[in-house]
């Protein structure tokens, strides 16, 4: 699961966004999805590629743009500016995608876990929202690769609970539904707390990022694990009140989500990362973000 952020939401520390704090209940939020959009014309990254252009889908080329499922609550990557425009590094990085295309994005917010599904049913063209690429995912959709992040956990200043990444057994840990973090990394987590004969892991499952980086903020949770960007973008923005803690691990690729069917549209993208690349946008636009360490080369398809 990911966009810089000037609207992190931490409750009474930062400012909130639209979905802000939401319930108190350790099973989940119940705030749904964001409602706002925005669809705009790129503009960097040079002018439209006619072969690029051959190679959309026909919904796309009749409507004119790309329409993007995105998860808007994961600054630094994805987040509603001002409480409806969609803003963030994957935001620039494909506007400027979508310009070698000669086409405008139309950016859907959305809740995480649905973005796929939504893909799978065309009610979005692309799930673009920090996705990890992963065995799983890919055996769903095509995945192509455009960045690489790992995981990063992050405590209150000083670490109080004392939580150690390697054994948070017995803590309190906010996670997003859906993502990495909590379908791959703490199962392993939990297993090794049930056979070394410690408390379990009580976690904090939250429908966005930003509640549970407000669960760590207001001292709802001891500490919380997210994409490597996210986490040090909300420390940052903190004024002081959430830190890193430990080393980022596990580091893999996003992808950007294609219908399983559409595999020439998924190289078509692949190029076109390319080009961004070899113009100086692709960079340019990481570096906006502060996200340059995460750049790639070897952009692909499933790779």
């Amino acid at each position: 699961m990911s966009a810089l952020r000037t609207t992190l939401a931490v409750c009474g520390v930062l400012v909130l966004s639209a979905s802000g704090c939401g319930s108190d209940s350790l099973s989940g939020s119940t705030t749904s999805p964001s409602t706002g959009t925005s669809s705009s014309q790129p503009t960097t990254g040079g002018s439209a590629d006619p072969e690029l252009a051959a190679a959309l889908p026909a919904k796309i080329k009749t409507a004119g743009k790309i329409t993007v499922g995105v998860d808007a609550t994961y600054p630094p990557n994805e987040f509603l500016q001002g409480g409806k425009t969609v803003a963030g590094m994957d935001v620039d990085v494909f506007g400027a995608v979508a310009k070698k295309f000669g086409v405008t994005v139309d950016w859907q917010p959305a809740g995480f876990d649905t973005i796929i599904t939504g893909v799978q049913s065309g009610k979005y063209d692309l799930g673009i929202s920090s996705f990890t690429i992963n065995d799983k995912r890919k055996a769903q959709v095509n995945m192509v690769s455009y960045f690489s992040a790992g995981t990063q956990w992050a405590t209150a200043a000083g670490n109080p609970k004392k939580v150690d990444p390697a054994d948070a057994c017995g803590k309190t840990i906010a996670v997003q539904k859906g993502t990495t973090q909590l379908e791959d990394d703490l199962p392993v987590k939990q297993a090794a707390c049930k056979t070394a004969g410690k408390p379990a892991i009580k976690l904090v499952i939250r429908e966005k990022q930003d509640a549970a980086t407000a669960d760590v903020a207001t001292g709802k949770a001891d500490a919380m694990l997210a994409d490597s960007p996210v986490v040090l973008y909300a420390a940052k923005q903190s004024a002081g009140k959430i830190e890193a803690l430990g080393e980022i691990y596990d580091a893999a690729p996003y992808g950007y989500v294609v219908p399983k069917a559409q595999t020439d549209f998924a190289a078509a993208l692949a190029k076109a990362l390319k080009a961004i690349d070899a113009d100086g946008t692709y960079k340019a636009a990481l570096s906006t973000w502060g996200n340059e360490s995460g750049a790639i080369t070897d952009f692909a398809v499933n790779p």
